[in-house]
């Protein structure tokens, strides 16, 4: 006895069954994602200004530095970096930023994590531009090719993020720490000092439940480790993986809130209040 089985045809581009409003979610996350690529890529050329760093503030003894920026390993005479200014290698041709030589690590990290992935994918590629709704191609290449085989890089940008959450960490620190007028530093509270804890707060917890580190910390097997220390280590990356989605959207809405308040800082738009120091 045999019998052949035919496959569904194919629903064309936007066709589908379902009675919800399954629109909503690809069109926000295009606003959203839209809304924070144009104004970091903005916010990152703005370091073209060599005049003025408004990615730094030091008013009123602050040390507040923008995490669009940070670590400043180059930087201009009126802020230089950690290895001095500008660098004489870099090419005259090509407008310099502070920005330029750190950004793709966090770029890089986002752009291949998973819940990233479907996000973009449904949002600007409609790859499918939802669940049950027809796609625009009828082919799939997977992600063995150029550009999307780079996604494969993921596990890599988890380890260079990893050392930018202790590089946030330390700016959240010094964010505690003001100079008087004679260059003595006290600790205290300010609403930038809050801004800035918040923003490694909501990054390390985006980071720390990624999908990656998950299998890192689990014991590199397809199933939890044995051992206690890793499968208590799987246990706490899966609770924070568990609002994966949450951490990402919150920590890519403050980090860009974290860039626009010292940069209003230090135009002197904004007035950073000072609750305490000792």
């Amino acid at each position: 006895m045999s019998f052949t089985a035919t496959l569904p045809k194919q629903r064309p581009f936007g066709a589908t069954s379902r009675p919800d409003a399954w629109w909503v979610q690809p069109l926000f996350v295009f606003l959203g994602f839209s809304a924070f690529i144009v104004y970091s890529t903005w916010a990152a050329f703005q370091g073209l200004d060599s005049t003025h760093c408004y990615y730094w503030y030091g008013g009123k003894g602050a040390n507040y530095i923008s995490p669009f920026y940070s670590p400043d390993l180059f930087g201009y005479p009126v802020h230089p970096g950690i290895f001095g200014v500008v660098p004489s290698w870099w090419p005259g041709w090509i407008p310099y930023s502070p920005a330029f030589i750190i950004l793709w690590v966090p770029a890089g990290f986002r752009l291949t994590c998973y819940y990233y992935r479907g996000a973009y994918y449904k949002a600007f590629w409609a790859d499918p531009i939802n669940c049950a709704v027809g796609e625009p191609r009828k082919t799939y290449w997977g992600e063995h090719y150029l550009p999307l085989i780079i996604q494969n890089c993921h596990r890599y940008f988890l380890y260079l993020g990893l050392i930018f959450i202790l590089i946030l960490t330390y700016d959240a620190w010094l964010a505690m720490w003001f100079t008087d007028d004679a260059g003595i530093a006290h600790f205290g509270i300010a609403v930038g000092t809050l801004v800035l804890v918040v923003n490694v707060v909501l990054l390390a917890g985006y980071t720390f439940g990624c999908h990656a580190l998950r299998h890192l910390i689990g014991g590199f097997l397809d199933e939890p480790s044995k051992v206690s220390a890793c499968a208590k280590g799987y246990a706490c990356v899966s609770c924070l993986n568990h609002r994966h989605m949450l951490w990402a959207w919150l920590s890519l809405f403050w980090v860009g809130f974290t860039d626009v308040y010292i940069r209003l800082c230090a135009m002197g738009i904004w007035h950073d209040f000072r609750f305490f120091t000792f």
